[in-house]
């Protein structure tokens, strides 16, 4: 699988009764840990005082991510994306 660093910033849209939104989190915490489970999820940090995600994310290619993915996402309607294909650097001290 290839790897992807996935920018993702969600946006909440103003007027949105607050039980939908627990909710859709709830399901969102769920689908997170189903693709963990699934080696799609790899890594997921949130930068401190900031409402978007930085993750590392493993697909066949960029369309199975989007398709197969993170459009399986419950907040996925309120959620844009910056994608970025990774490849191995060769001073990577983890490898």
């Amino acid at each position: 699988m290839q790897e992807f660093l996935v920018e993702i910033t969600t946006t909440i849209p103003e007027g949105t009764d607050p039980a939908e939104v627990d909710q859709r989190r709830t399901a969102e915490a769920a689908r997170a840990k189903e693709l963990a489970a699934t080696g799609h999820l790899a890594r997921l940090w949130r930068p401190v005082g900031e409402l978007r995600s930085i993750g590392i994310w493993r697909a066949t290619d960029e369309a199975d991510l989007r398709i197969n993915v993170l459009d399986t996402l419950p907040l996925r309607e309120w959620m844009t994306f910056t994608i970025t294909p990774l490849q191995p650097h060769p001073n990577d001290p983890g490898r």
